[in-house]
């Protein structure tokens, strides 16, 4: 063989090889980069992913807590029952909503700050994390916040427990700031934002809303600053018609589950998905207390929201509905006849999912007036506003949540605000009032009981309960934090108190 000649052809093919190689290599960069990804960020895609996940957290065990519904078992049973075994539920909210909604609106929010162009669209993202911020530090107390979100950003994996006094002072804050910078004349979020479309004045009145809302949580640890928020909310413009309510519509009731209305789906696959009454998998009915107070005061919602199953029918005869009782514990062979979450209404996929309404921000204004805060109105009329708004909002459910004007009428000539009453015993219409009118949204109830004692509700003592027969006062912080976040965790404890059901928030006081 000759050599030369050999190693001639293996250098030209070695070069014909590395001019092959480069001719491959000429859009491999392109050819493996995702056509679907983005290596900026959209901030509208973000922010409707995180008011998706902001509503759909949901805390259902206060739907038992609140006393609207039970089981007769242990599945569902912290929320009714405060079962120290299934304490663990407390936890969701904490452990979902950080990775998800905060850290999601954290990205949109870095994403349109220091461009005056978007105002609208850094406003609106600010106050739906006002939003997303109160949920969480209502149920669980001192929760990161000011470093919260920060771990992809600034490696902060570990972040901080601020104190809810200061989480609430930087809340209302970013409410004022933000409602004020809201300028009409400028762009918004249009189609993706899926609470008012980019409607700026309804944000506006979304972000006093919520400002009443924290103002009024406040009247037991600083009342001098409940009545300046909540004088500044009032003038700000709150919600106060139908059309302003703030509410996430578009469900569909086909396609994935994240585009179905999360209440309604939850109560869907833990119970009622079998539309017979009897083959509920949690146990779940509507509980006693609820309904008996409903029948008794021949509340025209019953119909609206309860059935019961008669030979695979929805009946939503007011006479044979019947609340089942939060004690047992096995199936009582009687279990079909009990009332249950009416499937043309709140069990409806494609149903709104309600936020802050005008009825919640009625009863508000009327404690307000009580106090002396507002003038030119009354406390009656607010009173009756809200119970007009309450039950005239179950239409928004479909056909069978109409409840006539005649209905509404008849139900408030027969429940006036007895204004010659104490200031407690008005309290207690008020809130009982607002217990009903705000169903099911069970947490912001969970809130305003915690505050305010009402409704009296008597506590459920369950053999094995967690609480010794009490009412809970606040959610349990996850075992991860005290594994991963331990510091901050013991910190936070030392300050609140320990990290115990019955320990009391900030703005939580006897």
């Amino acid at each position: 063989m000759n050599l030369k000649k050999y190693l001639s052809n293996y250098v030209l093919l070695l070069l014909l090889a590395c001019f092959a190689l480069q001719g491959c290599d000429k859009g491999f960069e392109e050819m493996n980069t995702d056509p679907n990804a983005s290596p900026n960020l959209t901030p509208a895609f973000v922010f409707t992913k995180s008011q998706l996940d902001g509503t759909s957290e949901l805390l259902n065990l206060l739907q038992g807590t609140m006393q609207y519904t039970t089981s007769f078992n242990d599945v569902a049973g912290f929320g009714a029952k405060y079962i120290l075994s299934q304490s663990q539920q407390s936890w969701l909210v904490f452990n979902t909503a950080y990775p998800r909604e905060i850290n999601a609106i954290g990205q949109v929010i870095n994403a349109l700050s220091g461009k005056p162009e978007q105002v609208n669209l850094l406003a609106s993202a600010r106050i739906w994390r006002v939003y997303c911020f109160s949920r969480i530090t209502d149920l669980y107390g001192d929760v990161p916040y000011s470093k919260a979100g920060l771990g992809y950003t600034d490696a902060i994996y570990k972040p901080a427990y601020d104190a809810q006094k200061d989480i609430y002072a930087d809340m209302l804050k970013e409410l004022q700031q933000s409602a004020l910078s809201l300028n009409p004349a400028k762009g918004n979020f249009g189609a993706a934002d899926l609470i008012y479309q980019g409607d700026v004045l309804k944000w506006k009145k979304f972000a006093y809303s919520l400002m009443l809302r924290l103002a009024m949580r406040m009247t037991k640890v600083d009342l001098a600053q409940a009545e300046l928020w909540a004088k500044t909310a009032i003038a700000g413009g709150v919600i106060t018609a139908d059309e302003d309510i703030a509410k996430v519509t578009g469900y569909i009731s086909k396609g994935q589950d994240i585009n179905k209305n999360p209440l309604a789906l939850w109560m869907l696959n833990s119970d009622y998905i079998g539309a017979n009454g009897n083959t509920n998998p949690e146990g779940g009915k509507y509980q006693d207390v609820f309904i008996n107070y409903l029948k008794n005061n021949k509340d025209p919602r019953l119909a609206a929201i309860s059935v019961v199953w008669v030979g695979k029918v929805a009946d939503t005869t007011a006479s044979i509905q019947k609340g089942m009782s939060s004690s047992l514990s096995a199936k009582p062979a009687d279990f079909g006849t009990y009332s249950e979450p009416n499937p043309k209404t709140i069990l409806l996929l494609e149903s709104p999912y309600l936020l802050l309404t005008n009825a919640e921000t009625s009863f508000l204004m009327a404690e307000a007036t009580l106090r002396g805060w507002i003038s030119g109105s009354s406390a009656s009329a607010l009173y009756e506003n809200g119970i007009s708004a309450s039950m005239r909002q179950w239409a928004l459910f479909g056909s069978a949540g109409v409840i006539t004007a005649n209905q509404i009428q008849t139900y408030i000539k027969y429940h006036p605000l007895n204004t010659a009453g104490s200031f407690a015993s008005q309290m207690e219409q008020i809130y009982t009032q607002f217990w009903v009118g705000v169903f099911p949204n069970s947490q912001e109830v969970f809130s305003t009981y915690r505050r305010t004692g009402f409704p009296a509700l008597m506590p459920n003592n369950y053999v094995g309960n967690a609480t010794g027969g009490k009412i809970f006062r606040r959610m349990l912080y996850p075992a991860t934090e005290q594994n991963l976040n331990s510091e901050n965790y013991n910190t936070a404890i030392a300050r609140q108190g320990a990290d115990d059901f019955l320990t009391r928030v900030w703005w939580d006081r006897p």
